[in-house]
């Protein structure tokens, strides 16, 4: 099953049109209403869904140590990628990796 990707509230929106444009399924935490939910609340809406959580935040490798499965997380230290290295990588993972490839990985970019 192809990965699907939901973004935190922290990433470039302009990552999810350059991934849509191509055709990738892609959520946002703007875009679901959970602006300044918790991150426990935001992860558990990734994993309700099955969705690969796109962050730069680190706060979520505490999250992945309490939680006994998740669909994965893509962790990306923002200061040092651009905007495009960002997409290109999403979109490397999204045509060669699965689902199943993503469950309980940490995906550094």
């Amino acid at each position: 099953m192809a990965i699907r990707f939901h973004l935190d509230e922290n990433v470039s929106s302009a990552i999810a049109r350059a991934l849509r444009r191509r055709g990738v399924d892609v959520t946002t935490t703007p875009e679901q209403h959970l602006i300044g939910a918790s991150d426990e609340e935001q992860f558990a809406f990734a994993q309700s869904e099955q969705r690969v959580f796109v962050t730069h935040d680190t706060d979520f490798f505490t999250l992945i140590e309490l939680e006994s499965s998740h669909a994965g997380i893509a962790y990306c230290d923002k200061e040092r990628r651009s905007l495009s290295h960002i997409v290109r990588t999403l979109l490397l993972m999204w045509e060669i990796m699965t689902s199943e490839d993503m469950q309980n990985h940490v995906e550094y970019i």
